[in-house]
């Protein structure tokens, strides 16, 4: 896409210059310019878009895992995230365990999500309850008369902690 920009943009400089055209010129330094930005964006090198934002997400990533590390709820959740996107579910239920334990009604949900996923809707039951009695806005609602684990309205609701 470059290359063909660079030919392009070199034979509207030519002509423009030849004819003595400067609309035509001008419309080559356009094309100029958008042949260096794709040639940019498409670049395999160090200084390429790619490895730009590679490089910025590798940088984002270590200071999530520093600040899960740290003890911050939202970054646990987002590490958990990455582990399991990586198919590291085991690493994954970790780091959302340890959210969970510290209180998060956020990873308590995300943890029944996963034990959902991966043992069935009643395995998760518990980690719902818990998100629910740590005030997840959700959560409550599969444990109301005609929720996923309340079908008969007989089961007692979580209690707020």
């Amino acid at each position: 896409m470059a290359a063909l920009l660079f030919v392009v943009a070199a034979a509207f400089t030519v002509i423009g210059l030849l004819d003595d055209n400067d609309t035509v010129t001008t419309i080559g330094w356009v094309l100029w310019g958008l042949g260096v930005l794709a040639a940019w964006l498409t670049w395999p090198g160090p200084w390429g878009l790619r490895a730009w934002a590679a490089r910025r997400g590798e940088v984002a990533a270590v200071r999530m895992r520093a600040a899960a590390e740290a003890g911050d709820p939202g970054a646990i959740r987002g590490t958990a995230a990455l582990h399991k996107l990586s198919g590291e579910v085991a690493e994954a239920e970790t780091w959302l365990t340890r959210g969970a334990e510290a209180g998060d009604a956020e990873a308590m949900w995300d943890m029944g999500r996963l034990v959902e996923e991966r043992d069935g809707l009643a395995a998760s039951e518990r980690w719902f309850r818990r998100a629910a009695e740590h005030g997840h806005r959700v959560a409550p609602l599969m444990f109301e008369p005609g929720g996923v684990f309340n079908r008969d309205g007989t089961a007692e609701p979580p209690r707020r902690a």
